[in-house]
């Protein structure tokens, strides 16, 4: 029998030109009178002169031929010298023996080692001939033929080890082969277009026995989870046969990959592979995909020492904790990967922390630092970067004004806000959500003729596929008391909504059949909304996750608390009861319910018990604006000895909201009763101008 064939003054690399010696069976030989009978085209003489040469039968001095040619370039020859032999006869001489053999050699490796090496080193040459064929073809563009007699590859060794290979039975050229042909023959199904066969290929390699070294199977386990990510074939879950008992199977691609990842990440922690960044960036965009950023963080926290610069760990965490809404853990990364001794300047970190800023009006003036730095650092091409930081420096200085303690400072503010918002459009102008915060803005200075014109480019831009677009518009119509056509544009945003998203435009109808009024519409939609809110309760859960989007959920705390404000209007109070009873089952402790028992008090007559109502409320809430109005327009009635503490109250109503009507229409009446009849003009004016211009809903509830 044959030993393995080696070359002399070059390596068995695919790109090889020409073999020295070749050495089998304790024979050697010069290749160079077999490489002339090539060149001539002889291919008779030339296998003719290796079986004499090196005592070959004929399948493998074909096979060694094939090699020689497909180690000089001549893939076409080498695939003639292949097509000539029958190698799968070959590999079924070899199977009964070989597996004979193993068997012993299980039982007494002594007796049979050599046989067995014999045996192992001639099925080498006959798989090394079959895999040499598939890349052949695959270099002449036969994809799908190469696939093929790749798998041959593998279904011979699976006929040849029925147990797998384990490592004490096999010999490193084998081995190799076998690692060649795993790995090559998903490949070869991805360039035919075959991508279910490919998805196979891959499950095989991974779940079979090959005894693969960590870095082989490092890259057939990353390629499989690019493939699950990019290629948009849906797989199906693994066959049961491989499924274990209690064992995790993944329901989807995204889920597949992820876990693939995973496994990858915990070799790399283990030492069992060499870091590839691109395995984290893989993870990153999948998890990203299914919102489960803080998955990611723990994966980077994970993460040895030294793989990443300190700050590029802190912002990318910053980004993980950000978008999963952990926004003060992000910001705290964040100042300090813009420390001044570490990267003050960093762009990206600077926009990400004025954007975590822009959210909340105590930290808006921070933010604004932060988005004035980085505006500062923009350079030549960051134009775009620019735009990003003039529109952040827009969002927090709308922000900060609402925490702004005098009227003059908190216009200013306002006025600030708009300018550099517009400012961002030349460098930002096909920039959606700037269009749509420019809408939102003038719609808060009352310029609704402009927040109209903004609000429909907003739709035009999106198609008409953003559902806050179709909120902005209605709410904006409905401002103008154009209550028919915010209900027509309602209506046709619903038709073009699923069902599950309908919840935000269900609660403005029913507010525009009050505004109608049209009590019993907006209680029939209500209902409706109720049903909805009920039924997405028992299909996603009651708990959502932390960072679930509220925007196309319906909130059934505030379902039933519009309908108890609605009852209450009517003067329904049994009704009213029954569903505040409700929202409390949801939610115990709230202002809403306080604020609604309150009005229920004060309508019966039971004063002091809703003043305790509206003070309650503000314990829990000392901002919330409805219990300040009405704890001053009670206080009004009490006399003059309470003026002070209900202007004071009214005052901190109006910074909070400086938009709010019934706020200054009181503010006018205790003006008028402390006999200030010039500024009680200015109020009643402002309660005036405010009422022609009231939207169902608040502009700011929108973003």
């Amino acid at each position: 029998m044959v030993q393995m064939p080696r070359s002399r003054s070059t390596t068995d690399s695919e790109g090889e030109l020409g073999v020295g010696e070749v050495f089998a069976n304790g024979l050697s030989m010069k290749t160079t009178e077999v490489e002339a009978k090539l060149d001539e085209g002889n291919i008779e003489e030339a296998e003719s002169s290796l079986r004499e040469g090196l005592s070959l039968n004929f399948e493998e001095a074909r096979a060694l031929l094939g090699r020689l040619e497909y180690q000089r370039g001549n893939v076409e020859g080498a695939l003639r010298v292949f097509d000539g032999i029958d190698l799968q006869a070959a590999i079924q001489r070899l199977q009964p023996s070989l597996s004979e053999r193993l068997h012993v050699l299980r039982k007494g490796r002594s007796r049979t080692e050599s046989l067995n090496t014999v045996s192992q080193h001639a099925a080498s040459l006959v798989l090394e001939a079959i895999y040499l064929k598939a890349k052949s073809l695959q270099k002449l563009g036969r994809l799908t033929e190469a696939a093929h007699e790749c798998k041959n590859v593998l279904d011979a060794v699976e006929r040849i080890f029925h147990h797998g290979i384990s490592n004490v039975q096999v010999d490193s050229k084998l081995q190799e082969t076998v690692s060649q042909a795993v790995e090559l023959l998903p490949e070869l199904w991805k360039q035919a277009g075959c991508y279910h066969e490919a998805m196979s290929a891959y499950r095989r390699a991974l779940l079979s026995q090959w005894n693969l070294e960590n870095d082989c199977c490092a890259r057939i386990q990353k390629g499989f989870a690019v493939f699950l990510l990019y290629s948009g074939v849906e797989a199906a879950p693994p066959s049961l046969a491989v499924q274990m008992d209690g064992s995790y199977v993944p329901r989807n691609n995204l889920e597949e990959a992820v876990l693939l990842l995973m496994i990858l990440l915990k070799k790399f922690y283990l030492g069992k592979t060499k870091w590839d960044p691109s395995v984290m960036e893989h993870l990153t965009f999948a998890l990203s995909l299914c919102s489960q950023t803080s998955v990611l963080a723990k994966q980077l926290e994970e993460i040895m020492p030294g793989v990443f610069h300190r700050v590029d760990r802190w912002i990318t965490l910053a980004l993980c904790y950000s978008g999963s809404g952990q926004n003060s853990t992000s910001l705290n990364l964040l100042r300090k990967a813009l420390h001044k001794q570490e990267r003050p300047d960093n762009l990206m970190a600077l926009l990400l922390a004025a954007k975590i800023c822009s959210e909340d009006s105590v930290l808006a003036a921070e933010g604004v630092g932060y988005a004035q730095r980085a505006i500062s650092n923009t350079q030549g091409s960051d134009h775009h970067l620019k735009g990003v930081g003039l529109r952040m420096l827009g969002l927090c200085l709308a922000k900060q004004s609402k925490a702004s303690l005098s009227d003059s400072e908190r216009e200013w503010l306002e006025s600030e806000a708009l300018k550099k918002l517009n400012e961002a459009v030349p460098f930002e102008s096909d920039n959606f959500d700037l269009i749509f915060e420019l809408g939102v803005q003038y719609a808060k200075h009352r310029n609704l003729n402009v927040a109209l014109h903004y609000a429909n480019r907003f739709i035009e831009a999106t198609g008409g596929s953003i559902l806050k677009g179709w909120r902005l518009l209605a709410i904006i119509l409905s401002a103008q008391q154009r209550f028919s056509e915010a209900e027509a544009v309602t209506d046709a945003a619903l038709y073009e909504t699923a069902k599950w998203e309908q919840g935000p435009l269900l609660r403005l109808k029913a507010k525009l059949k009050i505004s109608e009024s049209l009590p019993m519409d907006a209680i029939e939609t209500f209902r409706y909304l109720l049903a909805l809110a009920q039924a997405q309760r028992k299909s996603f859960g009651s708990r959502p996750s932390v960072h679930q989007v509220d925007d196309d959920r319906v909130n059934e705390f505030e379902v039933w608390y519009g309908l108890a404000t609605l009852y209450s209007n009517l003067s329904h109070w049994s009704d009213a009861e029954i569903c505040m009873g409700k929202a409390r089952e949801l939610k115990p402790y709230s202002v809403e319910s306080l604020h609604a028992e309150g009005v229920k008090l004060e309508a019966h007559g039971q004063i002091q018990e809703a003043l305790a109502a509206y003070f309650n409320a503000l314990l829990l809430d000392p901002g919330y604006v409805p219990c300040k109005i009405l704890i001053g327009a009670l206080l009004l009635k009490m006399g003059s000895k309470s003026f002070p503490v209900v202007r004071s109250l009214l005052s901190d109503a109006l910074r909070i909201e400086p938009t709010n009507r019934m706020a200054w229409y009181y503010l006018g009446m205790v003006h008028r009763n402390d006999g200030r009849i010039a500024d009680a003009t200015d109020c009643f004016q402002a309660a005036s101008i405010l009422e022609e211009s009231e939207p169902i809903e608040s502009f700011g509830s929108i973003l």
